[in-house]
């Protein structure tokens, strides 16, 4: 990885550790895989911390620009599947 993780420094050192979190299941996503609830759950954090659509729009492609992961692709594939699905992305952009 030679890229860093988008963070305001608005927020607490916890909140930058999950957003962070949230960014490495999508890296994970692309690379291995990740059972559906586990990046469900970390997306449902990432949202506490960055609520509004526009906000998390402008992270998350702050991170696409740098890393080439599209978190909304995974999250679109995350929400089209069922519980006990495996996510995994075949391809970055």
């Amino acid at each position: 990885m030679s890229y860093s993780y988008p963070f305001s420094y608005d927020w607490t050192t916890q909140e930058i550790i999950d957003v962070i979190k949230f960014f490495e299941a999508v890296e994970t996503v692309y690379e291995q895989g990740m059972e559906r609830e586990q990046l469900m759950s970390i997306y449902r954090r990432f949202k506490e911390i960055v609520p509004s659509k526009s906000e998390e729009k402008k992270w998350c492609d702050e991170f696409e620009k740098t890393s080439g992961y599209s978190s909304y692709r995974v999250m679109k594939k995350a929400k089209e599947s069922k519980s006990g699905d495996w996510i995994h992305m075949t391809e970055k952009n």
